[in-house]
């Protein structure tokens, strides 16, 4: 009869658990008086933080907007599509 072999059982987050990312990306097209409207409206950001995320869509090509679990995340990103913002969805490092 052959040995028994025991695997050790690892623990592993599964990657629903990991926080996921909201990033939004520069474009040609939008003004950044209406991105900062966007983020006031839809993250309830303050116009100071909401011009600060602009900025850096403007100036880097992107911000990381929200962090968290990824069905919410990805509610964010379906609206500031409606929006027509480019947004996508990422996982937080």
């Amino acid at each position: 009869m052959p040995e028994t072999v025991v695997e050790k059982e690892t623990k592993s987050r599964p990657a629903i658990d990991v926080p996921w990312n909201v990033v939004v990306h520069n474009d040609p097209v939008n003004l950044t008086s209406y991105v900062t409207r966007v983020f006031q409206k839809v993250f309830g950001f303050t116009r100071t933080r909401a011009q600060k995320h602009m900025l850096e869509v403007h100036n880097l090509g992107r911000s990381i907007v929200w962090t968290g679990e990824r069905e919410r995340a990805e509610a964010y990103v379906e609206q500031l599509h409606g929006y027509l913002l480019l947004s996508t969805l990422e996982k937080s490092v």
